[in-house]
């Protein structure tokens, strides 16, 4: 087994298979045999078959916490959350002690939303393993989430000193660290940018960074010139087909005429906060979440996969037209249940709580008609504004919904048709259980928003909620920086400073009426 574990440290999975096939020829018992058979598995995404490897080798050592916690990241993988939630507590009650192990752990709870569970044991890992630079890394994005700068940099600083190779320490530093004349890492990043140009994923991410330091140096052609240097290598990798977007919202129009005046028997009330990423979302959910009666469950796709496994529709896709189309045909009281159920099981919030995944806007219709006592808010954000901030943003490259912001001009055509599915909703949803709210505004007067949220939420105002950067609970997008902030006016009309290098974007959007007559310059 020893050689087994070293033959697959070094990804020689031939021989490795070999060795485990023939312990178990003589001892079906083994438990490590088949642990390595997982992990042998898991690096191949075969998820499924390697959550049964790891289950064998759980049930033939129960105190395998290695198998646990393998276990954990597959059924996590299969959006099994609640199950994989359960495995990682059962692998972290064994006290393990190797790196391997305790970061997995706490890579599982984070991606199970339980951000604040998961930031000790990211600590032990690059505790026991020092020398690992990953371990440092997910140390440092796990105290960026809860809200520990200073710890966040410094630990994601040593994630590029153990690791000459490292792309991702140093931009992760720029992203949460304001950039000057005096002080910056450009002659830095560049130099990495030209170490690993060739290689799409370093080059999104140290190019994002260039083009954030640009900006804070108030060079916007710059940002704009190395977000699409950034963007081009991974653009040519991933397909994205605005037709596809636009059936998507097509579809989304359609359910919100075929379930309407539909309702379940499904209780509870949570409150959606959705719309275009960027576009303040996290900054509502913030200011909920600031109540005694709300808690933030983060951003979930549980709706959308209890939708998905109740329709049973044939695509690879959770999301997509013929999931949405099937919605008028489910049991609408137990796909609400279904939600419901998931979020308990796995987060367990008590009382009410919000869920703010910007997908979510599609399935609005679809929400309202399973749980009748749930609010939608959806956000909205000056046109330009929302496309440039979109195109500024790194998403996570797994992610396919978000592919339309590798390309300016893409971003835009996107924004058009979420702007025709949400005068959409105005117009068929109850405005008592769907409301639309402008980041601008809540900018403008924070109370007179605050208030107005919660009225429609059905809460008593809480001056707490004002304080939202206040707000000790952990956040896991990209605004973790801006929330800890109390309000600021310096995002407002930011695409007035880039707006000669958005021109084709801008005209999509003016052809689409999306900008008002005169905002743009004359030129």
């Amino acid at each position: 087994m020893q050689a087994a574990a070293r033959l697959l440290a070094r990804k020689a999975y031939r021989e490795a298979h070999a060795l485990c096939l023939d312990v178990l020829k003589d001892d079906t018992a083994n438990a490590e045999a088949f642990y390595l058979l997982g992990l042998l598995t898991a690096d191949h995404g075969n998820y499924g078959k390697a959550e049964d490897l790891f289950r064998s080798a759980a049930e033939r050592r129960p105190g395998h916490a290695g198998a646990h916690a393998q276990r954990a990241r597959c059924l996590i993988a299969l959006s099994r959350r609640s199950e994989a939630v359960e495995a990682a507590r059962t692998a972290a009650g064994l006290q393990p002690r190797d790196a391997f192990t305790l970061d997995t752990v706490g890579v599982v709870l984070s991606r199970a939303g339980l951000h604040a569970e998961a930031l000790p044991y990211y600590a032990k890992a690059a505790e026991a393993e020092p020398g690992n630079a990953g371990y440092h890394y997910n140390h440092a994005a796990a105290l960026q989430f809860a809200g520990e700068m200073d710890a966040a940099r410094a630990a994601y600083r040593l994630c590029a000193a153990h690791d000459p190779g490292d792309t991702r320490g140093l931009p992760a530093v720029v992203q949460i660290t304001k950039q000057t004349e005096a002080a910056n890492e450009v002659a830095a990043l560049e130099a990495l940018f030209a170490r690993h140009a060739g290689d799409p994923d370093a080059a999104l991410r140290i190019g994002h960074a260039l083009a954030k330091a640009a900006e804070d140096l108030g060079r916007p052609e710059t940002a704009l010139a190395w977000l699409e240097r950034a963007k081009a290598g991974k653009r040519a990798r991933v397909s994205h087909d605005p037709e596809a977007d636009a059936a998507l919202f097509d579809a989304a129009i359609r359910a919100a005429g075929t379930l309407r005046g539909r309702t379940s028997g499904a209780e509870g009330a949570p409150v959606f906060i959705c719309g275009m990423p960027r576009t303040g979302t996290t900054l509502v959910d913030r200011i909920l979440s600031g109540h005694s009666q709300l808690t933030s469950a983060g951003e979930l796709t549980d709706f959308a996969l209890c939708l998905k496994r109740l329709t049973r529709t044939p695509s690879n896709l959770v999301l997509d037209p013929g999931t949405l189309d099937a919605a008028a045909g489910a049991d609408l009281t137990a796909l609400g249940e279904g939600y419901m159920a998931s979020v308990a099981a796995s987060l367990g919030p008590t009382g009410r709580f919000t869920d703010k995944m910007p997908l979510n806007i599609l399935l609005a219709p679809v929400i309202l008609a399973a749980l009748p006592a749930a609010r939608v808010i959806c956000l909205r954000r000056h046109p330009a504004d929302t496309v440039l901030s979109n195109y500024r943003q790194m998403f996570a490259t797994s992610f396919s919904y978000y592919n339309y912001a590798y390309r300016l001009e893409d971003t835009a055509r996107y924004y058009v048709q979420f702007d025709r599915l949400v005068r959409t909703l105005e117009d068929a949803l109850p405005a008592d259980r769907f409301t639309v709210v402008h980041y601008e505004q809540v900018v403008a007067d924070l109370e007179r928003e605050a208030r107005r949220l919660l009225d429609f939420c059905g809460l008593p105002f809480e001056p707490a909620c004002l304080s939202f950067h206040e707000n000790a609970a952990p956040v896991a997008t990209a605004s973790s920086a801006q929330v800890r902030q109390p309000l600021y006016t310096s995002a407002l009309g930011r695409w007035k400073r880039y707006e000669a290098g958005m021109k084709p974007a801008l005209d999509i959007l003016d052809a689409a009426g999306c900008l008002a007559p005169g905002e743009r310059s004359a030129t």
